[in-house]
């Protein structure tokens, strides 16, 4: 026979006293897990693995920068908080910290494969590129994939391009390769530049961006069809953050601001050739140092960056003070007559004189855009201006709002300045006609010698610099 259980009437008391206090711990033990995404918010911080690449996060001259920065930094924006990165080594180092839980979201240039699918949740694609096999120009160029077996091929251990080959072995049995532990994509490219070995496996997107710094890598052919980047979430019942991510993307998307973003960081780089490059450098040993007082003084005197100015100066004479065009503008800024009587600038050909008024220049017409236009498209702008003329920049933002496009904004308006030069179109402007191709092709050709002075002078001028570069999250 079962003893009876007794307990005191002094026990009884205390359990009712405790007894709302142990249904809320029951509750809370019962009860399911707070969201992720309620717990990033509750936080206020999202913790986002990246890496140290220019496809994806870096210290540029305004402040950190990167697609992959631009977009989080929105995204954290749209989630009401604030991002914090954490740089890996690498794309698989990114990715196991979101699988052990020390990061929320991989946001690395994260090549999407059938391995990691497996692995993670993976955001809509932002971008799509394609691997493409480089190597070193005037070396020989292979064709095909059987043709890599006439040099060293080197590529990262567990990268995406490592599974490719994986998978690409079952149809050339003969292919071989060898796998780094120590270096990423872009030291590979590197290795390639330098020599070391004569052959590497790179996205496009890293391919175009090194060889403004690395003219001789070459890509030899495409690997395949392109494939997709996107943001990895860790994959468990819990997809809250993930389909957070998915609507901010889709508005990004739908509102044209990922296209202008990727145009920002992209939009340039197929200006400069590799003879382009190399005479640059030459000239930057040869001709720059004379001019660099000048550029630096007008720099101070204007709140601009000098490396800015340089580019200007490089892509409008090539630092030739004794420079003419055919249509009469002379000197390293190839200034008007007009345009140098209004800087006060007394001898285009002075050098000194001749930089200053061209930043000047610059500044006044930056000055003159709406307070509304953020950087960078307000300089974007302001040098299509310096080109074309302020009048036909006005002619095309306005040819961009009767077409439903921004006119605020740059990826928009050089889209609409070639049309100056089409009479259905000029004929209706206050301005009339205009070589329209030539400022288009002269602010990719600026922005790309000042990505190379950039990467040539890494010089933290924040005091001259323009503000940093991104997204408003008011515009989503």
């Amino acid at each position: 026979m079962a003893k009876a259980l007794f307990i005191s009437t002094r026990t009884r008391a205390a359990f009712r006293r405790l007894a709302p206090f142990l249904a809320v711990v029951v509750v809370v033990a019962c009860s399911d897990p707070v969201p992720l995404l309620k717990r990033v918010r509750l936080h206020g911080e999202l913790l986002v693995a990246t890496r140290n690449s220019p496809t994806s996060y870096y210290e540029g001259p305004q402040g950190f920068a990167g697609l992959e920065h631009d977009l989080i930094q929105a995204f954290a924006d749209y989630l009401g908080v604030r991002p914090r990165f954490l740089v890996a080594n690498s794309v698989e180092q990114a990715l196991d910290w979101v699988a052990e839980g020390s990061a929320e979201v991989a946001a690395a240039g994260v090549v999407v494969t059938h391995t990691r699918a497996k692995r993670f949740r993976f955001a809509p694609s932002y971008q799509e590129i394609t691997p493409q096999v480089v190597y070193r120009k005037g070396r020989l160029r292979p064709r095909t994939i059987p043709d890599l077996a006439k040099g060293r091929l080197e590529v990262a251990a567990n990268s995406s391009q490592e599974e490719l080959l994986i998978r690409l072995k079952r149809e050339h049995p003969s292919l071989t390769w060898a796998r780094n532990h120590d270096a990423n994509s872009e030291q590979l490219l590197y290795l390639v530049n330098e020599d070391v070995i004569e052959y590497t496996i790179a996205d496009s997107n890293e391919v175009a961006l090194n060889r403004r710094y690395y003219p001789a890598l070459t890509p030899a052919f495409d690997l395949t069809e392109s494939v997709e980047l996107a943001w990895a979430f860790r994959r468990s019942e819990d997809a809250s953050l993930a389909v957070a991510a998915t609507k901010f993307l889709e508005t990004l998307r739908k509102s044209g601001q990922l296209e202008q973003l990727i145009e920002r960081y992209y939009g340039h780089l197929d200006r400069l050739n590799f003879v382009d490059t190399r005479t640059f450098q030459r000239h930057v040993e040869e001709r720059l140092p004379k001019l660099l007082p000048y550029f630096r003084e007008a720099a101070e005197a204007t709140s601009l960056d000098w490396r800015l100015l340089a580019a200007i100066g490089y892509q409008e004479s090539h630092w030739d003070s004794t420079a003419v065009s055919p249509t009469g503008v002379r000197g390293i800024m190839m200034l008007t007559r007009a345009t140098a009587k209004r800087m006060g600038v007394d001898d285009r050909r002075d050098p000194k004189q001749s930089i200053y008024g061209g930043a000047n220049y610059l500044r006044m017409l930056e000055d003159k855009m709406p307070d509304r236009i953020p950087h960078p498209d307000r300089l974007w702008l302001a040098l299509a201006g310096y080109n074309v003329g302020f009048g036909h920049l006005e002619d095309a933002r306005r040819l961009a709002e009767q077409q439903d496009a921004d006119p605020d904004k740059w990826s928009e308006v050089k889209q609409r300045l070639p049309l100056l030069s089409v009479e259905k179109w000029y004929k209706g402007t206050r301005h009339g006609y205009a070589r329209g191709r030539e400022p288009v092709a002269y602010v990719d050709g600026v922005r790309s010698y000042y990505d190379l002075l950039v990467w040539m002078f890494p010089e933290a001028e924040q005091e001259n610099a323009s503000p940093a570069l991104g997204i408003s999250a008011d515009a989503l």
